[in-house]
């Protein structure tokens, strides 16, 4: 492409390639994508630096994510937006670090930047997650005050944050009210109240959760089997956890790590090392991480 006359590389070719190298944490080839953009007189514009941004920030990166962000402020082409925004309230507020989240909210503020929904998301689910509810309800009052819709991931972050403390009155309430709005929930919306009644140790609620969630036809996935069986270990309910487990394989859902370690601490519980065993020789990768876990 490069030798071609009438095809030569912009800036939305190498951005892509960026982006490429960003998921793959080849951040040596960013950095050399960048020099090759600098000799051709390319300038990287707010996506390409947004895109390195988030690489950086979740790669834990935080010196060069800085950089960046830095020279965005300071840059007359490439000034951060709300995108920039939602990448860096979203990296705070995932590790719980609300303070700098909050502090970052009003530094972008101050540039102009606006809000859009899902910056109110990410801000409820850092509060949920840290249990903070007045703000959490502030949020979302906020969010009312300036028209701004409530959505499934709204709802998801409130009936996550109760789910987590096994509150299961107020998620049942946040969950009601999704509905009565006539919110669509998702998968996660399931994975949530599984969870949330588990931890509750409403093991009927879990039942019929599954019940519900068959009946409005939503999506299974991975995580969603694995609430089901982790539920179904918190109950002490080993045969239906195999059942469950049984029923995932056959709808050719791919158990992860996390499905074997449920799997694996049930049987360990009830000294089960044979079922332990015989889990190892299905799948040696995933397992023998476990055997070794304290």
């Amino acid at each position: 492409m490069k030798t071609l006359p009438h095809s030569q590389p912009d800036v939305y070719t190498y951005s892509t390639l960026i982006k490429a190298c960003v998921e793959t944490s080849r951040f040596d080839l960013v950095d050399f994508l960048y020099q090759d953009m600098s000799e051709r007189l390319i300038t990287p514009n707010t996506v390409t630096q947004n895109i390195v941004l988030g690489g950086y920030g979740k790669a834990g990166k935080f010196d060069e994510m800085e950089k960046v962000l830095c020279g965005m402020l300071e840059s007359t082409t490439c000034k951060p937006d709300v995108w920039t925004m939602n990448i860096i309230l979203s990296l705070f507020g995932n590790v719980g670090q609300v303070d700098m989240m909050e502090k970052w909210y009003e530094k972008f503020r101050s540039f102009g930047i606006e809000p859009e929904t899902r910056t109110f998301n990410i801000l409820i689910g850092a509060y949920g997650k840290r249990r903070m509810y007045d703000k959490m309800t502030s949020v979302m009052e906020y969010m009312r005050k300036l028209a701004f819709p409530w959505t499934t991931s709204t709802y998801n972050n409130v009936i996550e944050a109760f789910a987590d403390v096994g509150d299961a009155k107020n998620m049942e309430y946040a969950f009601n009210q999704m509905r009565a709005e006539g919110m669509k929930a998702d998968t996660k919306t399931f994975c949530c109240l599984l969870n949330g009644f588990s931890n509750a140790d409403l093991f009927h609620k879990v039942v019929s959760t599954v019940q519900l969630a068959e009946k409005l036809e939503v999506p299974t996935n991975t995580s969603f089997y694995n609430a089901v069986i982790s539920a179904c270990a918190r109950a002490g309910d080993l045969l239906e956890m195999e059942r469950v487990f049984k029923h995932m394989k056959d709808r050719h859902c791919a158990p992860d790590t996390v499905t074997y370690h449920i799997l694996v601490e049930a049987y360990r519980k009830e000294g089960m090392t044979d079922k332990i065993y015989d889990l190892k020789q299905e799948n040696p990768g995933m397992v023998e991480l476990e055997l070794v876990t304290p």
